[in-house]
């Protein structure tokens, strides 16, 4: 566990006669990008469901910088820093995408951080002056700084999956948990999407982890691999490592 932000020990899943996570082992360092991959029913969004508290392991525990917090609801880990964006697209379709942006910032206590340090400034006029410079910052960041005023539910799915993104950094995160971010975007949308998530490891420390069916995506964004098939662990290491794994090849990637 030693040096992991975030950390899965012994997880297990059951779905009633079904096994989907059988002592699954994962950690996530600071500023470590891992890709988490592994074919349909491996286990993998089961596990990010653990990690964020939507579900519950029947067995095994999450540490957050060491500390047991399986029991922790998804609010309480949103407040210490953790974020997550799904499969399926979660925009308020009929609000701005800057409005999806500010409403990322509306945080009443928890763990502290930018959006929580607005509470400190001493007007609401102050605090809506400094929500939208930051809306329009991190807008920029991800490249969509010219899609501020438009509807977020009119989008294309590359756009709006880069609007998910930006909602999810507008408060700086600990831990960012990405399922399928790469999901029906172009080429460029792809590369803008890696140069953010690297940009927030590298400069901000962030501890990233991305499921993702584009593998070369992963091969070429991460620093570490992890392959999930059937529930457990398969292999784990550098792409390298991984590419060259024979139970790997033959398991998911369709080499022998």
């Amino acid at each position: 566990m030693s040096g992991y932000v975030l950390h899965a020990g012994g997880v297990g899943v059951r779905f009633g006669g079904v096994r989907a996570l059988s002592g699954v082992d994962l950690g996530i360092r600071a500023g470590e990008v891992c890709g988490l991959i592994g074919p349909n029913g491996a286990g993998k969004t089961t596990l990010f469901d653990v990690l964020s508290g939507i579900r519950r392991p029947d067995r095994g525990r999450v540490l957050l910088d060491g500390a047991d917090i399986t029991r922790r609801s998804p609010v309480w880990r949103a407040r210490h820093g953790m974020r997550r964006t799904f499969q399926r697209q979660q925009l308020f379709g009929q609000l701005s995408v800057a409005d999806n942006v500010l409403v990322a910032q509306e945080w009443r206590g928890g763990g502290g951080g930018p959006a929580a340090d607005l509470l400190a400034l001493p007007s609401r006029r102050a605090r809506e002056r400094t929500r939208r410079v930051r809306t329009e910052r991190v807008l920029a960041h991800c490249g969509i700084g010219a899609l501020g005023t438009s509807y977020a539910g009119g989008l294309p799915v590359g756009q709006a999956r880069m609007v998910e993104l930006a909602r999810a950094v507008a408060d700086p995160p600990r831990v960012l948990l990405l399922d399928e971010p790469a999901s029906g975007m172009s080429a460029p949308e792809r590369e803008q999407l890696a140069a953010v998530v690297r940009r927030l490891a590298a400069q901000d420390g962030c501890a990233v982890l991305l499921v993702e069916h584009n593998v070369a995506f992963v091969m070429d964004l991460c620093t570490r691999v992890v392959v999930l098939d059937l529930g457990t662990v398969l292999a784990e290491g550098t792409p390298a490592e991984v590419r060259a794994d024979p139970l790997v090849r033959e398991a998911y990637l369709g080499a022998t």
